[in-house]
């Protein structure tokens, strides 16, 4: 009898779900799941029946979590909770042991999970891998690796990307480029930044063997959540062209940049586009153009399949003018 009851409650605590989070709507909806993060004015909810669901934040009436969350009442600072307890309206109960806080809804700005050295930490990014392997007359490689990420704690973001592309037919190398940047913003709002970025880029093939760009200069993040984000920034640049003959450039520009990405179907498509469109301050080159843009479908969690549009165009420059589009399909990963 004894073994018996045991055996009903491990199958009981084997059935419960692990966090059984729940949101009261205004309209007086009642849901369960997992509450994943709020951010940009959106609650996003991992159920077992509708898969992720971004809630607005406004028509939430209260909420609970047996889930330890970090509560930030502003951009920079915030407060670790054991757990959430539903309360009046419009208010939450943030349970700390001895000493609970009852705050109000509108006074959130995020809940996330803390993060084990840096609380507020926000980490995400892909890295993108395609292929391509041709046996018949004409025998063609083609290989595409590249990958993006981002970190943000407090006013601080670090944005890293790079990529390499070879290809090659009947052992004879046509594309052989790698490019790498990193970029620095310091958030002056929330919503303005300034930005110091250094960018490296080779290529073994083209007469435009190597450029460096180095800028700084202000930008403005319209919203960046779970469910995208997009920012634009202007750009002074100092850039150095070095040629395959000898020869080098370097000049002064201004430049707009942009980044762009959008979540679909419940976060199963991603739409982003991002580059830069740069104009010389000198009489180095007429205009140049760094753009990407692309789907990716999420085949589970982590693995996705995608497809992407390259442009990268440098017109009027004294040595020789750069214009190439490639066309990429593959898979990754995401976090």
């Amino acid at each position: 009898m004894y073994s018996r009851t045991l055996l009903c409650l491990l199958a009981a605590s084997l059935c419960t779900p692990a966090f059984a989070d729940t949101v009261w709507m205004k309209n007086g909806d009642k849901l369960s799941g997992k509450i994943k993060v709020f951010d940009g004015g959106k609650l996003l909810l991992e159920t077992p029946y509708g898969g992720s669901i971004a809630l607005d934040w406004k028509q939430v009436q209260t909420l609970e979590s047996d889930q330890e969350l970090l509560v930030k009442q502003d951009a920079y600072t915030g407060e670790r909770a054991k757990s959430l307890q539903a309360a009046e309206p419009g208010k939450v109960t943030l349970a700390n042991g001895e000493a609970p806080k009852t705050v109000e809804l509108a006074s959130i700005e995020q809940i996330m999970k803390p993060r084990p050295v840096v609380e507020d930490l926000v980490w995400k990014g892909n890295v993108d891998l395609a292929m391509d392997f041709k046996r018949a007359e004409n025998d063609t490689d083609d290989y595409d690796v590249g990958f993006k990420t981002s970190a943000r704690h407090g006013r601080w973001r670090h944005n890293a990307q790079g990529e390499y592309n070879r290809e090659s037919k009947d052992d004879v190398t046509t594309t052989n480029n790698w490019s790498g940047e990193y970029a620095l913003d310091r958030f002056i709002t929330d919503k303005w930044f300034w930005q110091g970025r250094l960018e490296y880029k080779r290529d073994h093939i083209e007469d435009l063997a190597r450029q460096r760009t180095v800028g700084t200069g202000p930008g403005y993040q319209f919203w960046d959540d779970e469910l995208g984000a997009f920012s634009l920034g202007s750009l002074l640049n100092r850039t150095d062209y070095q040629y395959r003959d000898g020869g080098k450039d370097n000049f002064y520009s201004a430049a707009m940049k942009w980044d762009y990405t959008r979540y679909l179907i419940g976060k199963n498509v991603q739409l982003f586009t991002n580059g830069e469109l740069g104009k010389p301050l000198g009489g180095v080159a007429d205009y140049s153009l760094d753009a990407e843009v692309g789907l990716r479908y999420k085949v589970t969690e982590w693995a996705s399949l995608n497809l992407k549009a390259e442009k990268e165009m440098i017109q009027g420059t004294s040595n020789s003018d750069l214009d190439k589009t490639r066309y990429t399909a593959g898979f990754g990963v995401a976090w």
